[in-house]
């Protein structure tokens, strides 16, 4: 082989391999934006703020701290992937899209296919079980496998048919109760063993946290939501009203974050967190009757759902140094 042909040989190669690596780099791209990875917020602070009530009291293994979160992570993945499939029909019609809401758009934009979303959502169910599984034989404690089928079946309800109440109505409850009540609850039941000495207060508090927080994350939406006949609180009540339903219901929530004590938070840090969360709820209020696609909309909605991750994180660290 002569020098030349050499040279055009290597020189083929290194095409064919920038070529790979640029396919590999866009479908790489593609998977972390359809995992919208932001989102594990919604996940995470539920889940910690039950295994904090747990550690405050004296219940705490790092085994199952790592085994809650595997399955944080895995649960979420499974959400955005299957949610992006119930919802392309949807997103197609979104132009108000946002970090907080519209999907991840990579079926929009044909960046994956729905096949290869289904099976992924498919596989990261299946770790939610393992890791169900895992807790309970750790900890011979079944019943945060049972919840971890409850959380399953409460998105299945949510996104698909035959109920699909996202579309129906009442999807916003069902986040509430999976974010606000099955999360907390399954963090404090895998480390403590037991519900008892749940603090059923701060769990009601965590629901209409839960609640706002979902109400807020669909507001940007509502025009496309509205087109779908997605009967969202957005669509029901219409943007107005629905935001100063957000700012009544966590202006509730301030003056009952100071009866906390029982739950075993310390004064100081329970006033710490009500200032804090006081100046995102009054904030709120300079941003009110902004359009969806707006600016103005986009802070409204930063501003309620960092209130309420403000009261979970806050009260998680709280019970953890306190």
């Amino acid at each position: 082989m002569s020098l030349t042909e050499a040279e055009s040989l290597f020189k083929k190669s290194l095409d064919s391999s920038r070529g790979f690596l640029e396919i590999f780099s866009q479908k790489a791209r593609a998977w972390f934006q359809a995992a919208r990875m932001p989102s594990q917020i919604y996940i995470f602070l539920p889940l910690l703020l039950g295994q904090s009530m747990a550690y405050a009291q004296g219940s705490f293994s790092w085994e199952i701290f790592f085994l809650c979160h595997i399955y944080g992570l895995s649960v979420q993945l499974f959400i955005v992937f299957a949610n992006d499939i119930a919802d392309v029909e949807t997103d197609i019609k979104n132009r108000t899209h946002n970090i907080f809401s519209g999907g991840s758009r990579v079926l929009v934009n044909n960046a994956l296919s729905v096949k290869s979303l289904a099976l992924a959502a498919c596989f990261f169910g299946i770790v939610c079980l393992v890791t169900g599984l895992a807790l309970g034989w750790t900890g011979r404690n079944w019943g945060p496998l049972m919840l971890i089928l409850c959380g399953l079946a409460l998105f299945w309800a949510y996104s698909y048919r035959p109920l699909r109440l996202s579309y129906r109505g009442g999807g916003e409850f069902l986040q509430m109760a999976g974010v606000g009540g099955l999360l907390p609850v399954i963090g404090y039941l895998a480390q403590h063993g037991s519900l008892d000495g749940i603090s059923w207060p701060l769990m009601g508090l965590m629901l209409l946290l839960a609640f706002t927080c979902a109400m807020s994350t669909s507001l940007p939406d509502e025009p496309s939501d509205r087109l779908s006949s997605k009967r969202s609180s957005a669509v029901i009540f219409g943007n107005r009203i629905n935001q100063r339903i957000i700012l009544a219901l966590n202006g509730t929530a301030l003056p009952v974050l100071l009866l906390m004590p029982a739950a075993g938070v310390r004064s100081a840090d329970l006033v710490f967190i009500f200032l804090a969360c006081f100046v995102l709820w009054f904030s709120g209020f300079l941003f009110l009757d902004n359009r969806p696609g707006s600016r103005g909309l986009l802070i409204f909605v930063a501003l309620n759902v960092g209130f309420s991750m403000t009261f979970m994180a806050g009260l998680s660290l709280a019970l953890f140094f306190r």
